[in-house]
């Protein structure tokens, strides 16, 4: 009996010792590795078999079609993604017939977006003619807009346009082929063949220009050349004059402030030319006055934002640079063990939660990828792709986030307290406040009487960086001045300048008033910045950072003395490296500034102004150097992991838990984000057939919903009513007056009704169609629509069922800073 006590005893030692163990615990998994597996159907088995955990990456719907398929998976769909066409403007010596407006618009009626949806990618999307898809939360304020389009496959209206501005230009189609000054005009399309669906679009979109009459040039290619070919070259030189291009989201965003700038504005630096001045440059002041109104909340209510958004979508979808396709239902797969998985609505599986959050048998993470590397780490301009910014978001820790499911901006490593009166009240700023001068070089005390929109008092959450040196108020203020001193270009001369970073910096400045250090780690922020959402107001003015000063400082040497570019754009035009923190030759540029920076005791001019002895400073640079030496790059950051190793050749990379008992977010942190509820239309009874004049009534059932919108349009696509309502229990009725319906056509109408909930801001979606009738119609009771959405459904909440009706086809659709190709 004594010698069962005490193995009892010393069960309960060892499993209290491991219990207090775990608890501290940053992630359940020690290590992740990510693999480079460019097929997919092999990643697919080898999650199926247990050599890969997850896929970062989307099946095809045709490999996930029924229970046999699935056996061994957990399959997750997420939207998020979408599909456009870049179309190059430039004006040339060479004839270019898409710097015609008419013929780029005309492409709208070119691409048969139905074919795109339902043909290459299985019916997993929607056809979308803007940014924003119907899962967006800013979808709402633009469908008005975007049914005003009304736009359909016509390729005998595109030949009409295309004909007619091509005969303008004094072109002449000869043998059905077209020739401007006795030369054959060439198109050349780029076309993504690291990308099943993209490579389609390309083959399609190329037969349907060659029957219009142009002589078309394939280029195919991935991300890698794209960099060079599309976004690298000077547009006027006809590299190019449609792309392919594909996009994802990083995260699920309720207000989005940079979407619309990112895609149709060229004080974005992401339009043709990228704001590179030694290239030709798309210009649009309209879209760059609206986007930049949004972007820096320039706007003194809900419904004036609305507006802004609407009329830059109109604008850029008449201006046609950039043509969207469709919005993506991508199938994730993940082997059936794992467990805590995340699925942001923005970014899908792949979101900086799941690695995190996630659970299994084993102590190391295996996740597959499609590419292991493409693009730069640094970042300033750098970590523009997916792939790296996966990585990237478990390896640095934000300030601030988006919540996965609401898009809400959430607290990370920085809680916040707003003081604010509105859009017009002004706030005095205290006399001690400070701001960096790019002129004098040098901090200054703000002007006495200095006002401000708003105050955000800031408290930090610091640690240490993965190098062991504790993060301080140091990295903060070195990241305002470089904000401000790479955000102000002070003549052509300055080398403080990037052609991508710069222009969307000025437009933060400008509205930083100061800011006023409270102690060491807490730090008020001074803003002329509103918006109705405090959440929106404390991300614009955070002041975080996600690497140490003194990385920052050694990458600003190597740039200003030409060794390196921020940006793609500029290494291009500088016949430079693109700084990329994890590749050796970068990482060892920026150890030897670093030990230059220990030999001659240099303190950069930002941080001249701190109490701080030279032995922080000495500290600092030789943690880093030392870093760099055992590590072979010179990725630090903050995170719950850290990049311990990269290997080009079996296409690697591995990162490692950050044990540090001053990392503040332990095991569990993030489980909250597991299973989100989501708003269901369970049952719709509407009749097919209605008479002009009579009041339409129907009853929609709904399962974690606030709130049913319609909206009720014609057969030419016009707008005839709309309505939200709240809900206060599962069901609603709801009655269109006479005076409504009197303006609806004879004929086939159409209704879209959309659930909504707070909690969750992916919204299901029902669409109809139903016969107005001149006179009354005395209808067999087998003419009522009475859908009860639940059965038909399966787990894929978004799923696509079509139904059979008497009078047509019912479809059912369920379906979702800043985007990255």
């Amino acid at each position: 009996m004594k010698k069962l006590l005490v193995i009892l005893l010393a069960l309960s030692i060892a499993t209290l010792t491991y219990n207090e163990s775990f608890a501290e615990k940053n992630t359940f998994f020690d290590s992740v590795k990510f693999i480079q597996y460019m097929d997919e159907n092999t990643a697919l088995e080898e999650v199926r078999n247990g050599n890969l955990d997850m896929y970062y990456y989307r099946i095809s719907s045709d490999r996930l079609e029924n229970l046999q398929s699935r056996e061994g998976l957990q399959v997750f769909d997420s939207t998020g993604g979408s599909y456009s066409i870049l179309v190059n403007p430039a004006e040339s010596e060479k004839f270019n017939p898409f710097s015609n407006r008419e013929i780029r618009f005309a492409l709208n009626y070119l691409v048969d977006r139905k074919l795109i949806v339902n043909e290459l990618m299985g019916g997993y999307g929607s056809p979308i003619i803007s940014y924003y898809s119907p899962s967006d939360p800013e979808y709402l304020t633009i469908i008005k807009q975007l049914e005003s389009f009304n736009f359909k496959y016509n390729p005998t209206l595109a030949d009409e346009i295309i004909t007619r501005e091509l005969n303008k230009k004094g072109a002449i189609k000869i043998d059905g082929k077209w020739e401007f000054a006795n030369t054959p005009i060439e198109t050349t399309i780029f076309i993504r063949s690291d990308d099943p669906v993209r490579k389609s679009i390309g083959e399609i979109l190329s037969g349907e220009l060659e029957r219009m009459g142009f002589t078309v040039k394939k280029d195919f290619g991935d991300l890698n050349k794209a960099f060079v070919i599309v976004y690298g070259s000077n547009p006027s030189d006809l590299k190019w004059n449609l792309y392919t291009e594909g996009w994802v989201r990083s995260a699920f965003v309720k207000y989005d402030s940079v979407g619309l700038g990112q895609m149709y504005s060229p004080w974005f630096s992401n339009m043709p030319g990228f704001n590179d001045p030694t290239y030709w440059n798309y210009k649009n002041e309209k879209l760059d006055m609206l986007t930049q109104k949004i972007y820096t909340g320039d706007f003194d209510s809900s419904e004036k934002r609305s507006e802004l958004i609407q009329e830059a979508v109109v604008e850029g979808i008449n201006e046609s640079v950039r043509v969207f396709l469709a919005s993506k239902i991508d199938q994730y797969v993940t082997n059936e063990k794992i467990n805590g998985v995340v699925n942001d609505f923005g970014a899908g599986i792949p979101s900086r939660f799941t690695p995190i959050n996630a659970r299994g048998d084993g102590e190391e993470l295996v996740i597959g990828v499609k590419q292991i590397y493409q693009g730069a780490w640094n970042p300033i301009m750098g970590l523009t792709d997916s792939y790296s910014r996966q990585i990237w978001g478990i390896i640095s820790d934000p300030g601030t986030f988006k919540h996965p499911f609401t898009g809400e901006t959430i607290p990370v490593r920085a809680d916040w307290e707003i003081e604010t009166s509105g859009p017009d009240d002004k706030i005095k700023i205290p006399n001690e406040s400070i701001m960096w001068n790019p002129a004098l070089q040098k901090w200054m005390n703000v002007e006495p009487n200095t006002l401000a929109t708003s105050k955000v008092t800031f408290d930090f959450e610091f640690s240490d960086w993965h190098n062991g040196q504790k993060m301080d108020m140091n990295d903060i203020l070195y990241s305002l001045y470089f904000t401000i001193e790479w955000g102000t270009q002070t003549d052509k001369n300055d080398k403080t300048f990037d052609t991508e970073f710069t222009p969307r910096a000025a437009q933060s400045i400008q509205t930083i008033k100061g800011i006023n250090p409270i102690d060491e780690d807490t730090v008020e922020v001074y803003v002329d910045y509103w918006h109705f959402d405090e959440g929106e107001i404390a991300e614009w003015s955070l002041l975080w950072s996600s690497i140490p000063w003194e990385i920052s400082v050694a990458m600003e040497k190597a740039v200003i003395d030409g060794k390196a570019s921020f940006s793609r754009s500029g290494a291009t035009s500088k016949n430079v490296n693109w700084l990329s923190l994890i590749i050796p030759n970068d990482a060892n540029t920026i150890k030897n500034y670093l030990q230059e920076f220990k030999d001659t005791n240099y303190i950069p001019e930002s941080l001249k102004e701190n109490k701080r002895n030279s032995e922080y400073f000495q500290n600092r640079y030789d943690a880093s150097i030392k870093w760099i030496e055992t590590n072979n790059h010179a990725v630090i950051s903050n995170g719950p992991f850290y990049l311990k190793s990269y290997s080009p050749e079996s296409r690697t990379i591995t990162v490692k838990e950050f044990k540090d008992g001053s990392y503040p977010f332990k095991i569990g942190k993030w489980e909250q984000f597991e299973k989100p509820k989501f708003p269901q239309i369970k049952k719709i009874d509407m009749k097919d057939i209605f008479q002009r004049g009579n009041e339409i009534n129907f009853v929609v059932e709904t399962e974690n919903s606030d709130g049913i919108l319609y909206f009720l349009t014609n057969s030419e696509g016009d707008m005839i009513s709309s309505k939200t309502f709240k809900l206060d229990k599962n069901s609603i009725s709801i009655n269109i007056p006479p005076e409504i319906t009197n303006e609806l056509g004879i004929g086939s109408n159409n209704i879209k009704i959309f659930a909504i909930s707070n909690s969750v801001l992916k919204p299901d979606f029902y669409e109809s169609s139903f016969m107005i009738t001149k006179d009354k119609v005395e209808l067999p009771k087998s003419a009522d629509t009475n859908i009860d959405v639940s059965e038909n459904k399966t787990d894929l909440w978004y799923w696509i069922i079509p139904l059979i009706s008497v009078i047509g086809i019912i479809t059912i659709i369920k379906k979702r800073h800043h985007s990255r190709p």
